[in-house]
């Protein structure tokens, strides 16, 4: 497994690269943002990190852009603030799957990784389930989802969500269980995740986000995914 990290502090880069190598990733470390797309182009990473803000340079969105105007490849962003859900929603538009707050605790980054890269694999029993109505279609094992006619791009996580709501289409999934399908036992503490996440879901494949009819919310307990009259 290959991953890439560009982050402009040197003694970061330095630690996560012997974290990750000691752990049997192959890893590339970039300060800046040119040099992470050429690297990536190169290379073809399993996994992209990057730093938020590079001082001077192209910073950690305009790159995480860039790489999904061409690769699903996960992405996960670092930054040196407190993440507030307006962070997400930023990243989460620009397509990054994840968000890890520094100074990061190293064996809390290691599970965090091998849960997005888990994430990244289709398992057997989402390859089971596709859906197509007429407005939207999902086809798990291509992993293509339409809306009215037009494909929409899904990033890994919000797939994976979507994927695990409709194996339990008319049923409830509270929020615990969606984390720990979604994004793993490493991420179950983090109860604002199901909800920032299914929001952009929604703006993506709903006819509607303010007046869903695909995934439901039950307050207080979860989310479920409705059918429509299927085609045949």
């Amino acid at each position: 497994m290959k991953i890439l990290i560009m982050d402009d502090e040197q003694a970061i880069r330095d630690a996560l690269g012997r974290k990750l190598r000691r752990e049997g990733f192959e890893v590339f470390l970039c300060a800046e943002g040119i040099e992470a797309l050429r690297t990536f182009h190169a290379e073809r990473p399993n996994l992209v990190i990057l730093d938020i803000v590079i001082p001077g340079g192209m910073d950690g969105l305009t790159v995480c852009k860039r790489i999904r105007e061409v690769t699903l490849t996960p992405i996960m962003m670092l930054s040196a603030q407190a993440v507030t859900e307006e962070d997400i929603v930023e990243g989460l538009n620009a397509g990054a799957d994840e968000y890890l707050i520094k100074p990061v605790r190293l064996n809390e980054f290691v599970a965090r990784i091998q849960a997005i890269l888990r994430r990244a694999q289709v398992n057997s029993q989402e390859t089971e389930v596709n859906y197509n109505d007429g407005y939207l279609s999902v086809d798990v094992q291509r992993r293509q989802v339409h809306v009215n006619g037009r494909q929409v791009h899904l990033t890994p996580t919000e797939f994976k969500l979507l994927s695990v709501l409709m194996n339990n289409a008319g049923r409830v999934v509270n929020q615990r269980d969606l984390l720990e399908q979604v994004w793993g036992r490493e991420y179950m503490d983090d109860l604002y995740y199901p909800r920032v996440y299914i929001s952009q879901l929604r703006h993506k494949i709903e006819p509607d986000a303010a007046n869903p009819i695909y995934i439901l919310t039950e307050h207080r307990i979860g989310y479920r995914f409705e059918k429509r009259h299927q085609k045949v």
